[in-house]
């Protein structure tokens, strides 16, 4: 029974040997999270506070499926009937660790399923937009929400400076001056996926979809005013609250919905579908019920469960996918960065973030290594050792873009890779072929005769004579 090759989140993977590419011969796309992933895991293989969304709290809980969406999806976790666990995080987005949480500022809504085909997360806000749509102007903003670099306080001017020069966060700067700029609690906020995601069904049908979560607590706010006597008295509010009422099983709920939009409908849209700063109009793509959110137990060591937990938008399942959304494209690759650089290389080894199925990678040493894995020679891939391979049963549909298709095109199919070789041999005098055979004679020493009986047959590709001569200088 051959073993399906994962990410480290156990997602399996389709395709270990082609990048996606914008075109048969055009760039690599940022959305290649599994060439990042391996990228990024050997540039570490040789350990501070989040920068964003640092102040936080969180708890587990269940999402409970009750609607056939079947028509939309194959993802296993979306199934109707389907029990999920999940860790659930809020946050502040501009304060540092020990901020007030009673703070205007937009909250993060962090989720991890545990589904058993691998962990899939969607990292949001309790806003449905956000502040820029291009992710080279994150950093400039969020250097606007942090200290001056000389006094060290926080900057009107800065923030006031940015959003009066970008339009377009006005959607988002309007949300946070209204009473939803500061929620009563974490219980009393919607949560948004924000981004917009694929969802892909059994017939490899993509279906463009926007997460919601609706508090079934009610939004509930609170006053400027309201909120500097909270925080004269208690800093972790929220954190308290959210706490207290777990622990005295008052379990807060959220009903899980969608939005649907067809390909066919994002061609036509009057706006780019896929722009962090717009909502969807509910009259045009209708609210369709999916499930119910459950928060009820809360973690037991705070830096283990919370701090260190980890959030990608790059931990897809089967199912469901990503979308030309510029931001989200960004942060699929900066999200799991982060982590690497905050916790560690091997940071979704931490029991938070790991995932409940097994996980097959080659991934190789590199800090918070402590996982044993069984003595083996496949320690590489390709391999000839029934290591973990490849899935083409996982592959998504390919994307079209324009007049190309986003997809992992096969760098072998369309490549002559024995003519430059067989040029280089043709130069070769007698005594140079000779001394080719006998060095790779001798570099063969102990290798399995299959392997070297498949590397002498591409010798052959080569020539006849190149094949031979390794042969002989084998001696078989």
């Amino acid at each position: 029974m051959k073993k399906t090759m994962t990410t480290t989140a156990g997602n399996p993977i389709s395709d270990n040997q082609n990048s996606i590419t914008a075109g048969e011969r055009g760039p690599v796309l940022m959305q290649d999270y599994q060439l990042i992933e391996k990228l990024a895991h050997q540039n570490r293989e040789r350990i501070p506070e989040r920068v964003v969304h640092a102040n936080g709290s969180a708890a587990y809980g269940k999402l409970v499926i009750t609607e056939d969406i079947s028509k939309y999806t194959k993802a296993k976790v979306l199934q109707k009937s389907e029990e999920t666990k999940l860790l659930l995080r809020f946050s502040t987005v501009a304060g540092e660790r020990g901020a007030a949480d009673a703070e205007r500022d937009v909250r993060g809504f962090a989720l991890k399923f545990y589904t058993k085909e691998g962990n899939w997360d969607l990292v949001g806000n309790n806003t449905p937009v956000f502040f820029v749509r291009d992710a080279y102007k994150f950093p400039d903003f969020i250097h606007t929400q942090k200290r001056h670099p000389q006094t060290n306080l926080r900057s009107n001017t800065a923030a006031w400076d940015f959003w009066s020069l970008s339009p377009e966060s006005l959607h988002q700067v309007t949300i946070l001056m209204s009473n939803r700029g500061l929620p009563k609690s974490y219980r009393h906020i919607n949560g948004y996926g924000s981004h917009t995601y694929s969802l892909i069904n059994e017939k490899n049908e993509r279906f463009w979809v926007k997460f919601h979560f609706k508090t079934m607590q009610g939004i509930e706010t609170i006053t400027d005013k309201e909120a500097e006597e909270i925080v004269g008295k208690d800093r972790e509010s929220n954190q308290r609250d959210l706490f207290e009422n777990i622990n005295q099983g008052n379990y807060p709920k959220w009903s899980f919905e969608i939005q649907i939009m067809t390909e066919e409908e994002a061609l036509a849209c009057s706006f780019n579908p896929f722009d962090l700063t717009k909502v969807w109009p509910h009259s045009d793509y209708p609210m369709i019920k999916v499930g119910e959110l459950t928060l009820n137990e809360n973690p037991k060591n705070y830096f283990n469960e919370v701090e260190q937990a980890s959030f990608s938008p790059s931990n897809v399942v089967a199912g469901i996918g990503f979308s030309p959304d510029k931001m989200l494209q960004a942060r699929i690759f900066s999200y799991p960065d982060a982590h690497r650089y905050r916790v560690g290389t091997h940071y979704e080894m931490l029991p938070v973030n790991r995932p409940i199925v097994d996980v097959k990678t080659y991934h190789a040493d590199g800090a918070m290594n402590y996982d044993q894995k069984d003595i083996s020679d496949a320690y590489y891939e390709p391999n000839s050792f029934d290591g973990p391979v490849e899935d083409k049963a996982f592959e998504e549909p390919a994307l079209k873009i324009e007049d190309t298709y986003a997809k992992r095109y096969d760098h072998r199919e369309s490549n002559d890779d024995f003519s430059q070789p067989r040029a280089l041999f043709n130069l070769m005098n007698e005594n140079e072929k000779e001394q080719l055979f006998g060095n790779i004679a001798r570099a063969m020493d102990g290798v399995p005769l299959n392997i070297i009986n498949r590397q002498l047959e591409l010798f052959g590709k080569i020539d006849k004579a190149y094949k031979m001569g390794v042969k002989k200088a084998l001696g078989i």
